[in-house]
């Protein structure tokens, strides 16, 4: 049985998007020639890839085991497909990277603002999520996560070789507090929590000459994002603990003040990763070029 490329396309881009309409208009066709398209191959294949409600569009579990088999094919024809006219023409097509939210933040105006003006020809979508994907699938080029949570089969390129997290507060807030000299000081104070992607609730680690420490806070706010967190800083309602970048405007500003700075060391920063396994598009080419000259 025979399989055109434009229905292994439709397949992936429905299964990546969830959804008709929005594949359609990420391959610029209507959800109606992409419907038709994939009730097509499911009638020529006696198998349904997808199930469908007025809600929701999902794969089914041979719809999981074609989009695993096709995918990674599919992605190899496109990248083999710009190689071919890598030394005629400047990059082009769709870069796909997944990463954080507040790592898309920070490479937002350095990284990939730089990217989008210097070459126009690439699309550049970038998808926040707070849980680790898996690249392997074929549905993005690269991803952008902390240097430790690289897996060990991914080509790291660094973007931040270091980070450093930083405990800050209000000017309000502490008028009527004393601030905190030691790590364990913090159980005192109302904290701001942070909810990880695993559903835990993330512990404050210091270390200072050595000596390491993690503390569970109190605190009766609980956000899974960094900028609700310094918002919620910023009202003076308790104590934050967020990477240094996003705080430090509202440091030098005089809007929070830094506590535990000497317990708060720097720490392997950001890096962009993919699989090395596969020839490296020019698209992603120029991407990590320009991380190495530093964002100019």
């Amino acid at each position: 049985m025979k399989l055109s490329f434009a229905e292994a396309e439709a397949v992936i881009a429905v299964a990546r998007h969830g959804g008709f309409r929005a594949a359609g208009r990420s391959l610029g066709q209507t959800s109606s020639a992409l419907s038709h398209a994939v009730a097509g191959l499911e009638n020529r294949l006696a198998v349904k890839l997808f199930n469908r409600t007025t809600r929701s569009v999902s794969l089914t579990a041979a719809g999981e085991q074609f989009v695993n088999g096709i995918g990674p094919a599919l992605q190899s024809i496109g990248q083999t497909i710009d190689e071919l006219g890598a030394e005629a023409s400047e990059p082009s097509g769709t870069l796909r990277i997944t990463t954080s939210l507040g790592a898309a933040r920070m490479m937002l105006e350095p990284i990939l603002l730089a990217y989008s003006t210097r070459y126009p020809k690439v699309t550049l979508e970038i998808a926040t999520d707070a849980a680790f994907v898996d690249l392997a699938d074929g549905s993005f080029d690269a991803g952008a996560r902390l240097a430790d949570a690289v897996p060990p089969d991914m080509v790291a390129v660094p973007i931040f070789p270091w980070l450093r997290m930083i405990v800050v507060g209000a000017p309000n807030y502490f008028a009527e507090r004393q601030r905190p000299s030691s790590p364990l000081d913090v159980a005192k104070h109302q904290c701001i929590h942070h909810r990880m992607a695993n559903g835990r609730l993330y512990r404050w680690e210091f270390e200072r000459r050595g000596e390491a420490m993690t503390v569970d806070v109190p605190g009766v706010l609980i956000f899974d994002a960094t900028e609700l967190a310094l918002s919620a800083a910023l009202a003076g309602v308790g104590l934050a603990y967020v990477e240094e970048t996003s705080a430090r405007p509202h440091v030098e500003a005089g809007r929070l003040i830094e506590v535990l700075s000497e317990w708060t060391p720097p720490f392997p920063g950001l890096s962009l990763y993919f699989s090395g396994r596969r020839n490296i598009p020019l698209k992603l080419r120029a991407l990590i070029d320009l991380i190495r000259e530093g964002g100019r």
